[in-house]
């Protein structure tokens, strides 16, 4: 955003250097990007000054030529040769002295003492196009002869000499992004009064325009205020009108138009003109219309709307895309002689959907998705009306229409005073802060002993918790202020085992090294991702007040989304092979609540792992095997048991009966004591579709806040090599399709508690001669005593037990 020095002094009496001037924006919080001149005429006419033609008399040596003297206010004449038609003795004349630049489109030309055939010339009497200030070359500009000899032309012409702020502003600081809004802030910093322009002189010439306004959807458009100025001229604007446009990087059009962008600049509160004699039934409707009804905008290019798309209508159609873009056919032309000007304050939400869905970004759609003031539109319009008919002539031929149903309140915020001495860390002064409060027009609504109740204008869409206010307070006080401690106090502490940050940066360690990317993603996402999901509902989504877009306008309940797009990201760059891991907190509404506030949300942090394409890539010691789930898999547990714990004591839940069935196609849950700590499976192919992937992907969740939670500060632990030899039997189990290995090896450590060690499936055969529902299970079990060499009969006691357990339980047949 550009801010002119010379156009914000119209609101606020400073006279700072622009470099101290910058230092103090950046220091309030509007940090200043980069500092530029600005010249409405190239080299802002230095080292011209107006003379007079004292003589003239012919060339000796070129018939075309002419020798004159000229007065520019100095002791001595000049002698220039001038080969201009209309040169003559006594005419008004710029003068460019020796050692002036003079540019004429991109080139310049420093101007020096010469001889031209033969005499000398002192400097040269100049032509529009010499000057920068027309591109006529016909003949030497010539001015009145009552304009005083040795001015400067840059005082005569009036050429505008500025310098321009680019200011970084940050998306919550929309109250600033406008010359009267850096005004109020630079005013509460100095500690002195910024004035907004008045508008007593505003009156209405008579009512024989009048043109209502219906606004059908009041959640889109909570005020609507529409004038109409009728008999309007629409010409080029007022050079000063177009100097301040031009200062900060706008081209002017026309008159109604340049001072509706003057306005808009100047109070952050944009502004529409309509041809008031093409809105049929002289009526204005704010409404949304049918789903893809077209509509042609001002750049000539037919688009089609959605039904969620907040028009301006007249009784027959569309007339502009609310807060975004005109219509073709509706806007300010040269044969307009009426006009409704429209202030309005539309719903950021709305708005910014239009302008994302249709790319369209424009100075007004910029401030409207951030969040506009509502109790502005009418001093606006009042502005707007009586520039419009400065310029423009006219008069104002309607009352102010002005729909506004429900006002917007102020927001009532405590502040504390132990609770601002604690962030800010400094005691300030309480009538400071009271003073800081006032300036940035905080209403103090009560005071106590502890602290203050305030309320804040609606203009401050940022400003609504406590800590918002404190910030504010801060921000005018001087970051700077708050002087560093000169002794600093510290003690020796025992942290808590396990140390979170460790175990977090072993697992990242293990992850990486086996080679595995690191990726972060936006903790803010699109609620459409939810939309279709069951297994994150979308009424457990926590919105964003104010989001920057509508694809940022909640938190995220899944690292899922993020990682999805990471993957679409690198496969459209060509690298399909990937193996990513993110650790991130994701957000959730609870649905039932407690008495606490703070029960209203949950916050958890997660691990998540994608695993696609290739296990490695191409070469010629190796052929190319795609990634499986197996491989994820294997990472997974290797987490586990990096962490400590042992996998034996996990039960498996395979996804399905909804649980995770609208994310993966197959997979499993990890958990112990029913208490699930991950999943892990091949991502649903609908879902992937959804994002364009098309190739398969591998994807686990691990509860990292839950399984942090049951880690053990003794988690390692040491175990003496046995002395005494393990033995190994297997068995052919042949069993029903639907009975899982895990089923087969908790009834193993159930019938045997002491001397089974480990179960492993190493075989599993299905086929036709088998039946359509059994399969064959090749298990091994692995029986060790820590005290002696098992015996034979042990062993074969065991093994039968295990045997009658499957056979009786799981109708097993041991073959």
């Amino acid at each position: 955003m550009k801010i002119s020095y010379n156009w914000l002094k119209r609101y606020i009496n400073i006279d700072i250097k622009p470099a101290e001037l910058a230092t103090i924006l950046t220091s309030i919080g509007l940090e200043v990007g980069g500092i530029e001149d600005y010249e409405s005429v190239k080299g802002c006419m230095k080292g011209l000054i107006i003379g007079e033609i004292k003589t003239k008399t012919r060339h000796p040596n070129a018939d075309k030529l002419s020798l004159t003297t000229v007065d520019i206010g100095q002791p001595d004449l000049l002698h220039i040769v001038c080969g201009a038609p209309n040169v003559e003795a006594g005419q008004r004349v710029i003068v460019a002295t020796v050692g002036t630049t003079l540019y004429k489109g991109e080139e310049s030309m420093v101007l020096k003492e010469t001889r031209i055939r033969g005499e000398i010339s002192q400097g040269m009497i100049c032509a529009e196009d010499e000057i920068g200030f027309g591109t006529s070359h016909a003949g030497i500009i010539v001015l009145p002869s009552d304009v005083p000899v040795g001015i400067s032309a840059k005082d005569y012409f009036k050429v505008e000499n500025d310098v321009v702020f680019e200011i970084e502003i940050t998306p919550n600081r929309i109250d600033a992004a406008s010359h009267i809004g850096v005004a109020r802030d630079l005013a509460a910093f100095l500690k002195t009064q910024y004035t907004k322009p008045g508008i007593d002189n505003f009156k209405v010439d008579d009512q024989s325009n009048m043109i209502p306004v219906i606004v059908e959807n009041n959640e889109a458009c909570p005020r609507y205020s529409g004038i109409t100025i009728s008999g309007v001229e629409i010409k080029e604007s007022p050079e000063w009108l177009k100097n301040r446009l031009k200062a900060i990087r706008l081209n002017p059009i026309n008159n109604v138009v340049d001072s509706t962008n003057f306005i808009l600049h100047e109070t952050g509160q944009p502004l529409h003109a309509f041809d008031a004699d093409k809105i049929k039934g002289k009526t204005v409707v704010v409404k949304t219309l049918s789903e893809d009804t077209a509509f042609v905008t001002l750049d000539g290019i037919e688009r089609k709307l959605s039904a969620q798309d907040l028009m301006i209508c007249h009784t027959e159609g569309g007339m502009c895309m609310a807060g975004v873009y005109g219509g073709l056919h509706s806007g300010v032309s040269e044969s307009t002689k009426n006009i409704f000007l429209e202030s309005a304050c539309f719903n950021p939400k709305f708005i910014r959907r239009t302008s994302k869905k249709h790319g369209l970004s424009t100075d007004a759609s910029f401030r409207f998705e951030r969040g506009t003031d509502p109790e502005i539109t009418v001093y606006a319009l009042k502005r707007a009306a009586m520039l419009i008919r400065e310029t423009a002539g006219g008069k104002i031929s309607s009352e102010i229409a002005d729909a506004y149903p429900q006002p917007v309140g102020w927001f009532n915020v405590e502040l504390n005073y132990a609770n601002t001495d604690k962030l800010i860390g400094k005691k300030i002064e309480r009538e400071t802060i009271k003073n800081i409060l006032r300036s940035l027009e905080i209403h103090i609504e009560k005071e106590t002993e502890n602290g203050l109740s305030v309320s804040v204008p609606p203009y401050r869409v940022d400003v609504r918790r406590e800590a918002d206010v404190i910030e504010e307070i801060l921000r005018i006080y001087g970051y700077n202020n708050i002087e560093i401690p000169t002794k600093v106090t510290s003690s020796l502490s025992f942290s808590s085992k396990p140390d979170h940050d460790k175990m977090v940066n072993m697992i990242s360690d293990y992850l990486s090294a086996n080679g595995f990317s690191e990726i972060i993603c936006n903790s803010l996402t699109k609620s459409e991702y939810y939309e279709l999901l069951t297994s994150y509902k979308k009424d457990n989504l926590v919105y964003i007040m104010n989001p920057l877009s509508s694809d940022l306008n909640c938190m995220r309940q899944t690292l899922l989304a993020g990682g999805l797009e990471s993957v679409l990201f690198n496969i459209n760059r060509k690298n399909r092979n990937l193996k990513l891991y993110e650790f991130g907190n994701c957000y959730r509404l609870n649905s039932s609540q407690g008495k606490n506030p703070l029960d209203k949300y949950s916050e958890a942090q997660h691990l998540a792992l994608f695993i696609t394409g290739s296990k490695s890539e191409l070469n010629w010691t190796e052929k190319e095997t795609p990634a499986t789930f197996y491989q994820i898999k294997a990472f997974v547990e290797n987490i586990f048991k990096r962490l400590g714990f042992n996998l034996d004591k996990f039960e498996k839940q395979i996804t399905g009966n909804d649980v995770y069935n609208d994310i993966l196609t197959e997979g499993f849950s990890y958990r112990i004591n029913n208490h699930e700590l991950a999943f892990v499976g091949s991502v649903d192919k609908k879902l992937l579709k959804s994002f364009d992937i098309e190739q398969e992907v591998f994807y686990a969740d691990i509860f990292w806040t839950e399984v942090f939670a049951l880690l053990k500060p003794d988690r390692v632990k040491f175990s003496e090599i046995p002395k005494y030899p393990d033995v190994r039997r297997d068995l052919a189990l042949f069993l029903d399709k639907h009975i899982s290995f895990d089923e087969i090896k908790n009834l193993a450590f159930r019938t045997e508690k002491k001397l089974l060690k480990k179960v492993n499936l190493f075989d599993v055969y299905e086929g036709h001669n088998l039946g359509d529902d059994k399969k064959s299970y090749a298990v091994s079990f692995i029986l060790q005593d820590e005290n002696k060499t098992l015996t034979d009969k042990q062993i074969d006691a065991i093994m039968a037990s295990l045997m009658s357990a499957f056979e009786k339980e799981l109708g097993a047949k041991i073959r």
